[in-house]
């Protein structure tokens, strides 16, 4: 069914806790895994904060840390006997994970969603995005534990309720 699957990761521990429920889809479906990162540094080159030469050693940096996290995850993935590669490109988060499945025919973008609190709610985070604007199909795993309130205890802390 999938044959194609493409894994956003952003470099965190957070992000990566995905990787072994890829691994098993992987070897379940047969499937190449793609691990990609989008770098993106353009918050201070827009806002002008910086000068060319921190922007250029800034992304320098950035592109040096994509390619060794990505390649140890990569080699972890080939490791576990998985057709797998990975790359960085530059660019906005979820634009470029959309454009970059739909341009090279994935059939499945797999990513974990971190539950980024109240701000998401608002703002949208990357995952959202993705899932609302993809045209391939998009599986999301919570990696981020979140216990929410029960009933209960809502009623108990409340003066006059419960």
């Amino acid at each position: 069914m999938f044959k194609k699957m493409l894994v956003p990761l952003d470099g965190s521990e957070i992000a990566a806790k995905i990787l072994p429920k890829v691994i098993d889809l992987a070897k379940t479906f047969k499937a190449k895994v793609t691990l990609l990162h989008v770098c993106y540094s353009g918050v201070g080159a827009m806002a002008g904060e910086a000068s060319p030469a921190t922007i250029r050693a800034e992304e320098a940096q950035e592109q040096k840390f994509c390619e060794t996290f990505l390649a140890k995850a990569g080699n972890g993935l080939k490791d576990q006997g998985l057709d797998a590669d990975w790359t960085c490109v530059d660019g906005v988060p979820a634009r470029q994970i959309i454009a970059f499945a739909q341009d090279k025919g994935y059939d499945l973008i797999v990513l974990g969603t971190h539950g980024a609190g109240e701000v998401a709610w608002y703002m949208g985070g990357v995952a959202d995005k993705i899932a609302t604007h993809a045209t391939v199909p998009v599986l999301l795993f919570r990696t981020l534990e979140f216990k929410p309130p029960f009933l209960k205890e809502v009623y108990s802390a409340t003066p006059g309720v419960g």
